[in-house]
């Protein structure tokens, strides 16, 4: 691995891709220090100290940021909402699959055009939630129009800026922009988790043997859990498909052994970011219209802490167990519908009959088809339980004594971004002679 690390660094093309990726993250890490224009700092750190909740959650996946109220606040957020948006409206609209399926490189840039429009439309909503939800806390330098007009412009702009950095790094870095953006946001957190681990070790009155145990015990489980994460992520059940000769032209063609590989975890983290999503929705509207409603009590207080007990532990015990539940199904269901909607049996089993193909022991047309779906229904009830154990992981901690946050939706992205960023560093190598990354 090491070697193929040096061939990659050696490699002038990709040396240079290597090293303009770099800057772009330094540029983003920077802009995540710059304060929005017309916050009062000292006032912001007296806010943001005892950050939890909706806003903790957010703080964690934007590196920092939002704590900071930098320009890249919101994140990446708004653009991957609206990708999520476009993607659900091109299964309804059929002028939107036809461009996504048939389009070409003209269609996808007209999808990546109206997702950034979306996105700003998005990010614009946002930020007027964001200002109107801490106006009342004294951060700003006062509450005039002027001031909530360049809050608001300076975090729109900012996740402007990170979609630009995102297609630097897709078209002229290693690739995978966005992913890598929110990759690096996430892992950024990381270093804070150590004085925790500290403070299990040193406590007030001194070395703990327990401490230490339990400090090796969470550093083993989370490598375990990776582990876990990278290899379901990477397992496949690999369906045979055999194709009979056939006369093309005057040349014999066909008699091919091939396979359909199908993913354990087809549908990948998008199931977790759908719910995710879906539960937080509630909190982020009902405190944009109530600002302070931490303190107050009744339906809409209940609904707020059901839609956090996901990020925070400063809620009843109760809420947290329904909020698990829920959650546990809206990402089995999730994953049934977006591996459906990507992996379509019938037409797979079509494009193979009409190939000349079949999958040996059973019969092509409808019995392919019921036979795909059955090994698809079974794949996707393990991967939605996997996601939703994975993902419901700082729930179960929160019971405990604990104080380390395993978000599992993070360790989904981080694993995920980094093996396609290994595969594209691996393609590159490939097409310049290399072995492969890995070996």
């Amino acid at each position: 691995m090491f070697k193929t690390i040096k061939n990659a660094i050696s490699t002038p093309d990709v040396r240079k891709r290597l090293l303009y990726t770099l800057v772009l993250i330094v540029v983003f890490r920077f802009g995540c220090f710059i304060t929005v224009p017309g916050v009062n700092s000292i006032a912001l750190n007296e806010a943001m100290g005892n950050a939890n909740g909706l806003a903790g959650l957010i703080d964690m996946i934007s590196g920092g940021a939002f704590s900071r109220f930098s320009v890249f606040a919101m994140s990446i957020s708004p653009y991957i909402t609206a990708s999520i948006v476009i993607q659900l409206l091109a299964m309804i609209i059929p002028a939107l699959e036809k461009l996504t399926k048939e389009g070409g490189e003209e269609g996808r840039q007209k999808i990546n055009r109206y997702t950034k429009i979306l996105t700003i439309i998005l990010a614009l909503v946002e930020a007027i939630g964001v200002y109107l939800s801490y106006k009342s806390s004294g951060i700003f330098v006062n509450q005039s129009f002027l001031t909530g007009a360049l809050v608001v412009v300076g975090l729109v702009a900012g996740t402007s800026i990170l979609m630009w950095l995102g297609d630097q790094i897709t078209n002229k870095g290693i690739g995978n922009g966005i992913s890598l953006l929110i990759f690096i946001g996430i892992i950024s957190g990381l270093p804070r988790g150590l004085p925790t681990l500290w403070k299990q070790i040193m406590t007030e009155q001194g070395f703990s043997t327990t401490g230490l145990l339990t400090a090796i015990g969470i550093v083993i489980g989370a490598l375990v859990l990776v582990a876990g994460v990278v290899f379901v992520q990477q397992a496949e059940r690999r369906v045979p498909v055999q194709y009979s000769k056939k006369v093309v032209g005057r040349k014999m063609v066909g008699a091919q052994n091939t396979h359909i590989p199908l993913k354990l975890a087809m549908a990948g983290v998008m199931p977790v970011i759908f719910a995710s999503s879906f539960m937080t929705f509630p909190a982020m509207i009902i405190q944009i219209f109530v600002p302070d409603i931490a303190s107050h009590t009744g339906f809409l207080a209940g609904l707020y802490n059901f839609s956090i007990a996901t990020s925070t532990s400063n809620v009843w015990i109760g809420y947290s167990i329904a909020n698990a539940l829920v959650y546990l199904l809206l990402i089995v269901g999730f994953t049934f519908f977006y591996t459906y909607a990507t992996f379509n049996p019938a037409e797979v089993s079509n494009n193979i009959k009409k190939n000349g193909g079949f999958i040996p022991g059973i019969r092509a047309g409808r019995p392919t088809t019921e036979y795909l779906s059955s090994i698809i229904s079974k794949l996707t009830v393990f991967g939605g339980l996997f996601l939703a154990v994975i993902a419901i992981l700082p729930m179960l901690l929160r019971f405990t004594n604990l104080n380390i946050a395993f978000g599992g939706t993070s360790i989904l992205i981080i694993v995920g971004v980094a093996l396609e960023t290994v595969q594209q560093l691996e393609s590159q190598l490939a097409m310049r002679h290399y072995k492969g990354f890995l070996e």
